[in-house]
């Protein structure tokens, strides 16, 4: 039954009966992948679909002078990868686990069968290919016309609805603060937004005077005032 849970979290069976999970158990085998390791990149030959059951996957790119620009980051539930004629619109990204993950691999053999058979997956990956291009889309928008506080707000826009966590709200300041349940350094958020790390530290310490972000109390993760930060996007705009 643990197996079923996790299939039951991922995006392209979550609507699937207990019954219809059942019989994709066999084609969807559990595979525990170490932080660090790159999964995929344009050079593989072998094409296919990978399903998170747990974790969390970075998708970047290399620019021509081999710089890393993260597109997207995935956790529980999401989807990527390609096979045949189906992508996710991430067949020419590196994805790398940021943490030890738990992941299978489906190939266009069983694909193209789940599909014959379930009519409602092929639907459901529809919507999730038109998400990931409308987000990748977006993010390429900010990147290519808004100043780097503006990208640095939109992306912690965009990791608050992917990872955000609700915090016990005993106290009236605590409200509409939210904590990202993802470690992730400055580093890495600059590499996401086209920026350098100092410039990102700069910013990050700008938004905590403004008490739109603070340290959790786990100093690698870090809580936002939805609210507040929503505002401050608003008026960048």
């Amino acid at each position: 039954m643990d197996k079923i849970k996790y299939l039951s979290r991922i995006q392209l069976f979550g609507e699937l009966e207990l019954e219809e999970l059942k019989k994709f158990e066999p084609v969807t085998p559990i595979n525990v992948i170490k932080k660090g390791t790159i999964i995929s990149s344009p050079h593989m030959d072998k094409k296919v679909l990978y399903l998170i059951k747990s974790g969390k996957v970075r998708l970047y790119k290399l620019s021509a002078g081999g710089k890393e620009l993260t597109i997207d980051i995935l956790g529980t539930g999401h989807v990527f990868g390609e096979i045949g004629s189906f992508t996710t619109g991430s067949g020419n990204m590196y994805a790398e686990t940021l943490e030890d993950c738990v992941i299978c691999t489906i190939d266009k053999v069983q694909f193209e069968k789940i599909i014959h058979d379930q009519p409602s997956v092929s639907l459901k990956f529809i919507e999730i290919v038109s998400n990931r291009l409308k987000d990748v889309e977006e993010l390429l928008e900010y990147m290519a016309y808004s100043s780097v506080r503006k990208r640095l707000l939109f992306l912690l826009h965009k990791l608050a609805e992917k990872f955000g966590a609700e915090l016990p709200n005993g106290k009236l300041d605590e409200e509409n603060w939210i904590q990202l349940e993802i470690s992730i350094t400055h580093q890495e958020l600059a590499m996401m937004m086209g920026s350098i790390r100092e410039t990102v530290t700069s910013l990050l310490n700008d938004l905590t005077a403004e008490g739109i972000v603070r340290k959790a109390r786990n100093r690698k993760l870090i809580k936002i005032h939805v609210a507040r930060l929503k505002s401050a996007l608003e008026e960048e705009r």
